[in-house]
């Protein structure tokens, strides 16, 4: 289990994330584009994943990550009441890939 503010403080954590409210909650974004939007009210988090990551996750944990109207994207909802805390922060981590750009992800990967 993991907490949204545990999720949001580890978002911005990652090069050049910025925190932005959409329809109310916050989303982080890099370079304008949103790699995760937090509802603490459901306790869900809704990540920008690889389509590959998406279909594996989804169909080895049912209980833990959904799919949604926009998950043909890559948008992947995950119930953070279910999930480990390390493993989240790993999702997070690759959800930021999907939109950070190439130079960013290098050299964040240099400095790991």
């Amino acid at each position: 289990m993991i907490r949204a503010d545990a999720v949001c403080k580890h978002a911005l954590s990652l090069p050049g994330a910025e925190e932005q409210p959409h329809w109310g909650d916050p989303s982080f974004r890099v370079r304008g584009k949103i790699f995760a939007v937090v509802h603490p009210g459901t306790k869900r988090v809704v990540l920008k994943l690889a389509r590959e990551d998406q279909a594996t996750l989804v169909a080895a944990a049912p209980d833990v990550f959904f799919t949604n109207a926009w998950s043909h994207q890559g948008w992947t909802e995950v119930d953070m009441r279910r999930i480990a805390a390390a493993e989240m922060r790993a999702l997070l981590e690759d959800a930021w890939r999907q939109v950070a750009g190439k130079r960013a992800v290098t050299a964040f990967d240099a400095v790991r």
